[in-house]
């Protein structure tokens, strides 16, 4: 994958792909990814806001964005960024803001082209279990979903 910058992260690294001055991706990369540096101002103001949001799980992002998808996608995107850091909500509990099914606000969640500051994470199972994170149930995504929420004091 082609990324403009890769930036650091606690859990990792972050590959960040942008329009102009939109961001358009983050995807989620694994410890030992080469960081990719740039001179681009935007880039620079993405790794500033990230920073503040590893400093304090409050921090309200401001980024110009654009993730690419249907109109569903959009709303659920809409529904998950209107859930406060330090809380979560289930699967059904989105669809039934939505009036929509619990696989179908799952496939939506698991294609977030924006995670963290689109807040996938602070979504879980009705049973309280972490549930899927970006399509996996397993390995490194697992790792990071925990990590989201340990540092919203949720787990």
């Amino acid at each position: 994958m082609n990324y403009d910058a890769i930036l650091p992260a606690p859990f990792g690294a972050l590959g960040v792909r942008i329009n102009g001055e939109t961001l358009i991706g983050l995807e989620f990369l694994p410890p030992g990814t080469p960081l990719q540096d740039t001179n681009q101002p935007f880039i620079k103001q993405i790794a500033d806001q990230l920073a503040a949001f590893y400093a304090d799980p409050e921090y309200r992002f401001t980024l110009p964005m654009a993730p690419n998808g249907s109109a569903f996608r959009h709303k659920v995107w809409q529904a998950l960024a209107n859930i406060p850091a330090g809380s979560t909500r289930t699967y059904g509990e989105v669809a039934r803001q939505l009036g929509s099914g619990p696989r179908a606000v799952g496939q939506a969640v698991g294609d977030n082209p924006i995670p963290i500051i689109i807040p996938c994470h602070r979504v879980i199972a009705a049973d309280g279990s972490l549930g899927g994170f970006m399509h996996s149930r397993t390995g490194y995504s697992q790792d990071i979903k925990r990590w989201l929420l340990r540092h919203e004091h949720v787990l």
